[in-house]
């Protein structure tokens, strides 16, 4: 055997000892069942060292495995591919990975409860490297720039205590970069990332200026080109036996996972941090860019008019800052921009004119006291010019019922007192009148003689 795939299933218990004597077995994916542990041999509780397999791939993502990582993974020589994602493991990451370093190329341990620092110098020839959402602290280490094949350093929702890696830019190949929600600190210095497509530092303590040619050596979100000869392009390719890369970024207002992730999508993150200054022009270099969020910041000026050279860009959120001027008429162009957020600034002046101006939400536009045009007419009719219409014509109706009651009180009075005087005259004047029997022959009415 060399193939396993017992995914997406309901087994329970320990994965079997005996699978690890396969001489020629090479890729087994375990995803996605309630497997608990690993059995392993007696022999000091290793794999056999009769007949060990040359493991190429192992997938055992989202069981509910406990413990630390068991070591005798790092026997597995040939291994490539690891991925032990969204499990219960706790410990830290084994120092034995070391011995896999000339082999292991995508390590994924994300959604774990793995603890103290990240490894310093036990890879070699990694690709990707994800290791979010755990309990890690420290910093980044240093050593990491010798990972010359790092296409992927995924951080995210951690505890690391670091400035911003700008050292990370010699990385030729780095293409995803993400250290969201940390404790990074300080400002972000000016970086090449040659290949970098998707960068996210949001929530964090970032602070200082970014100066206007900051995205300015940033080539590959200017144009990503088609070489079809990079090394993650069997990634993209698909295949049972292939791991995929993942990622969740805020796109279009909401948290998405994002699968295959390189090559089809480009976006910047900047939100939840504490910038200061303007926007930097050269963000209008990136013209392939589509994800670009840089909310809750506290960025001043106007909107750059170079973001109407992002032809691409589907979703832009700039809510939350201290922005000022007018919505440059430019975005009005952008014919894939889906989603926009311009929402608690002090922006003022017309609102562009375009087509997906008009199906924007109001609360896109909310917390700017000087917008105004038909777009932002249109779209905030419901919210503002309606509700005041209805209170002035409610309050006006009130107005008008309350004379109209009035007049008809006074045109009921007059006649009610004329025909209660003249009542009054004939009760007093006259006995009452009587009739013959309704069912006798004479039914004319007598008058009555009159009383004193």
């Amino acid at each position: 055997m060399t193939f396993l795939d017992i995914s997406n299933n309901k087994i329970q218990g320990q994965v079997p000892a005996w699978l690890w004597t396969l001489p020629k077995l090479e890729y087994v994916n375990l995803s996605n069942n309630t497997f608990i542990g690993f059995q392993t041999s007696n022999k000091k509780q290793g794999l056999s060292s009769v007949r060990k397999p040359s493991m190429v791939h192992l997938l055992g993502a989202n069981n509910i495995f406990t413990g630390n990582i068991p070591s005798f993974i790092c026997e597995l020589h040939s291994l490539n591919t690891l991925d032990l994602s969204e499990n219960n493991f706790n410990g830290s990451i084994p120092p034995c990975l070391g011995n896999l370093k000339s082999t292991l190329s995508d390590l994924n341990l994300r959604q774990n409860n793995l603890s103290g620092g990240l490894p310093k110098d036990i890879f070699e020839r990694l690709r990707s490297f994800d290791v979010g959402h755990n309990q890690l602290v420290g910093k980044l280490p240093r050593s990491f720039i010798r990972f010359s094949t790092l296409e992927v350093l995924n951080v995210e929702s951690n505890r690391i205590n670091d400035t911003f890696p700008f050292w990370l830019g010699s990385l030729q190949k780095l293409q995803v970069l993400v250290l969201r929600s940390n404790a990074f600190y300080g400002p972000i210095h000016q970086a090449s990332f040659p290949q970098l497509r998707i960068i996210d530092i949001s929530h964090n303590h970032f602070d200082g200026t970014l100066p206007s040619d900051y995205f300015s050596k940033w080539t590959a979100m200017s144009s990503l080109g088609t070489d079809e000869d990079q090394s993650s392009e069997k990634y993209m390719r698909g295949g049972s036996g292939y791991y995929y890369d993942s990622l969740v970024l805020m796109n279009k207002g909401v948290e998405m996972e994002l699968v295959r992730i390189l090559k089809i999508l480009t976006a910047i993150d900047f939100s939840g941090n504490k910038f200061e200054g303007q926007i930097p022009k050269s963000i209008g270099l990136l013209k392939e860019l589509r994800v670009l969020n840089l909310a809750n910041n506290a960025f001043t000026g106007r909107i750059p008019s170079s973001m109407g050279n992002l032809t691409v860009l589907e979703s832009l959120d700039v809510s939350q800052n201290k922005l000022s001027g007018e919505i440059p008429q430019e975005l009005g162009e952008l014919s894939f921009l889906a989603y926009m957020d311009f929402s608690h600034n002090k922006l003022s002046g017309l609102v562009p004119g375009g087509t997906q101006f008009r199906t924007q939400r109001c609360s896109s536009f909310e917390g700017n006291l000087g917008l105004f045009g038909l777009s932002f007419d249109e779209i905030c009719r419901d919210a503002h010019t309606p509700a005041t219409k209805v209170y002035e014509t409610s309050e006006s109706e009130e107005e008008d019922e309350e004379v109209i009651s009035w007049i008809a009180a006074a045109i009921g009075f007059i006649p009610g007192v004329f025909c209660g005087l003249t009542i009054g005259y004939i009760m007093v004047s006259y006995k009452p009148k009587r009739f013959m029997n309704p069912f006798g022959r004479n039914n004319r009415r007598r008058r009555s003689t009159p009383t004193h």
